[in-house]
């Protein structure tokens, strides 16, 4: 099914039953209509980010926004009772992007932009609410991509010791880290609850803070037996755990 998928807030609640309209209008009908080109006729499909959807064709288009003639309702039930949650450390440039986006594209529920003493960014006044909006935007992209029902949450940037309160909180915490004795092949997953794994910068993470999060209850693990980027460590640890049986 390859019909552009477009997300939106127009979808009410309960989801339009079949033959009902749904208009697209504000910033995501431009959007369909300038950017897209979308045209009548065509089948779309529009999603809430929530887990909810619709598909259908579209039936009246003007400047700036469109209508859609519902033909089927669509839900993305969590699939798991496992929560993934991934705390990525503040890097340069466009790889905080790319880790991002893949994680979005494996499934992840959670990401949780993390300063760490070792990343060279830091996140200041008004430079942290655009690089914010930075990631939100690529994991919104990246789940368009890959038409996922479900956008990840990503959450406000915190500390370490903000971070060391978020260990205490999960069901399990792992720090992928390279000099780890135990390997993530090893490891117990919970039936339920939550897993948060800490990806450090591309200095890794510093002694004290691998102290701090390893004093709160959280375990290091190795994920390969080289030194991954940042951009791919947390990847290969959620592909990993996504396909345990």
């Amino acid at each position: 099914m390859n019909d552009p998928f477009l997300v939106s807030d127009c979808l009410t609640e309960p989801l339009p039953g079949v033959g009902s309209r749904v208009a697209l209008g504000g910033q995501d009908g431009r959007h369909a209509v300038v950017v897209r080109r979308i045209r009548p006729g065509e089948m779309i499909m529009v999603g809430d980010g929530r887990g909810r959807g619709v598909r259908g064709r579209v039936v009246e288009v003007s400047k700036a926004a469109l209508v859609i003639e519902v033909s089927q309702t669509l839900t993305e039930p969590p699939s798991r009772r496992v929560r993934f949650i991934a705390a990525q450390a503040l890097v340069k440039g466009d790889r905080a992007e790319l880790a991002v986006e893949m994680l979005t594209e494996l499934g992840i529920d959670e990401i949780v932009p993390w300063a760490a003493s070792r990343s060279v960014v830091r996140w200041t006044a008004e430079r942290a609410d655009k690089s914010l909006a930075r990631w939100r935007a690529a994991v919104r992209e990246a789940a368009k991509q890959c038409r996922r029902l479900r956008i990840p949450a990503v959450a406000d940037p915190v500390s370490t010791s903000e971070l060391v309160v978020r260990v205490g909180s999960a069901d399990l915490a792992l720090v992928l880290h390279e000099d780890a004795t135990e390997s993530l092949p090893t490891i117990d997953l919970p039936v339920a609850g939550s897993v948060l794994m800490i990806i450090g910068p591309e200095g890794g993470v510093a002694p004290d803070e691998l102290g701090a999060l390893l004093g709160a209850g959280a375990r290091a693990v190795s994920v390969s037996d080289g030194v991954l980027r940042t951009s791919t460590a947390g990847t290969v640890a959620l592909a990993g755990m996504l396909l345990r049986p």
